[in-house]
């Protein structure tokens, strides 16, 4: 049953604390299946991809089955509506423009001591990119993921995408199409990131894994980081809405419920200030739910993850806020800007009762890939970031480095690394 809890409740923290760790997904278990997947792969390449594939997606393939062929990749477009390909090509281009914004300059300088250094920046080799199938296909996930790569300047790109149905989502292979992405593998789960970490014959390794999936794919790239680099252990989606009586009751009820229609473990909260805009919320929900197209999947997300906060006032916001580190936040207030400078942590923020989380998953333009169960403490948002590297220079000439060098030789000394202070003191010694 949603919780329902009030901020003058006596208990109210110690509710509150419950709601927080309600979730809390431990990976042990799927650790200990992924573990055995990866290391299977790593000993049998294809040929456990193969089996892998045949236990839990249901498909007999060969070694050439398991790459996506040039000419599937093609056609695809002719099995998608004008509509859908140009939705797709819409929000390819928004994702850009955003991403593009991104990128950072390489610098450097002189300093006063005449010594010159700077930082450049360079995009990785290869990266894995990871779109998980399952119960719905996401095209979105393929834009959110390949074009930050692609404006990053990622030369190899790779899809690997679960097949649980007769064929991949013609979607899915449109926006990868439009993403510039060729190279794609009809594989998923553990067996996937296990494939991307290190390799088989047929898939090459790369050297970074991003994108979300279930508990068995969140448990594969923690096992295989340090192989590779990955972007987050991203688990269930979830949305926290601030909302005021000046709403409609309808419009916040479809947003909560278009997270718990995700995953049974998906997670909805709604924090107001008015119970019986509350209450009104809740009829709607129900209402919704009787006739939804996912409504099993939903309705158990809403129920056992789902929540109601009332506070007194929406001043407790911003550190109820802070305290969960949501992934998706919607302020649907008066004034949401006011609100959004007093909340450090969330994953993306959502301004105002015309701007529904949705519009982000699709086409507003920053990343949808973010972080989940209160990491966003402490992390971010998928970005081109993820996709470059920084490396520092720097260029001493004899003089620059007469005025720098002393001090790092008494450093070396204290440090008890005398190598390390030789090597500057015989250059200021040859030097006469």
């Amino acid at each position: 049953m949603t919780k329902k809890i009030k901020t003058r409740d006596p208990d109210f923290y110690d509710a509150f604390k419950i709601l927080l760790g309600a979730r809390a997904t431990s990976l042990s278990d799927a650790a200990r299946v992924s573990a055995d997947i990866i290391e299977e792969v790593r000993k049998n390449g294809d040929k456990a991809l193969i089996k892998l594939t045949k236990k839990f997606d249901g498909l007999d393939l060969t070694a050439k089955d398991l790459i996506v062929d040039l000419n599937e990749i093609d056609e695809a477009t002719s099995k998608i509506s004008t509509d859908e390909y140009d939705s797709l090509r819409f929000a390819a281009d928004r994702i850009t423009s955003f991403h593009l914004r991104q990128m950072p300059k390489d610098f450097e300088y002189v300093d006063d001591a005449g010594i010159k250094m700077g930082m450049r920046w360079s995009p990785i080799d290869s990266v894995g990119l990871y779109v998980p199938g399952g119960t719905a296909s996401y095209p979105s996930s393929v834009l959110m993921n390949a074009i930050p790569a692609s404006v990053a300047g990622v030369p190899r790109r790779v899809i690997v995408v679960p097949q649980t149905r007769n064929v991949i989502s013609p979607l899915v292979l449109v926006a990868a199409r439009l993403s510039g992405v060729e190279e794609i593998y009809r594989v998923g789960g553990a067996q996937a990131i296990a494939a991307l970490a290190y390799g088989t014959e047929t898939i090459t390794s790369v050297d970074k894994i991003v994108g979300p999936g279930n508990s068995f794919v969140a448990a594969a790239k923690k096992l295989v980081y340090g192989a590779v680099g990955i972007d987050s252990i991203a688990g269930p989606s979830e949305i926290l809405i601030v909302a005021d009586s000046l709403n409609d009751p309808k419009w916040i009820a479809y947003d909560l419920l278009a997270q718990a229609e995700h995953d049974e473990l998906a997670r909805s909260i709604l924090i107001t200030d008015n119970e019986n805009f509350a209450e009104k919320v809740l009829t709607s929900v129900e209402n919704i739910l009787s006739s939804s197209q996912r409504s099993e999947i939903a309705r158990t997300s809403w129920e056992n993850q789902g929540a109601v906060i009332i506070v007194d006032s929406l001043t407790e916001v911003p550190k109820l806020v802070d305290l969960i580190a949501p992934e998706h936040l919607e302020l649907a207030v008066e004034k949401p800007e006011n609100m959004m400078r007093q909340i450090k942590h969330a994953g993306a923020i959502f301004l105002g009762c015309y701007t529904p989380e949705a519009i982000g998953d699709y086409v507003a333009g920053p990343n949808h890939v973010l972080p989940t169960d209160r990491t966003a403490r402490f992390s971010s948002g998928l970005s081109v970031f993820d996709f470059i590297k920084r490396t520092t220079f720097v260029k001493c000439d004899l003089q620059g480095l007469k005025k720098i060098g002393p001090p790092a030789i008494t450093l070396a000394q204290a440090e008890g690394l005398p190598a390390h202070a030789e090597s500057i003191k015989v250059r200021l010694n040859s030097s006469g």
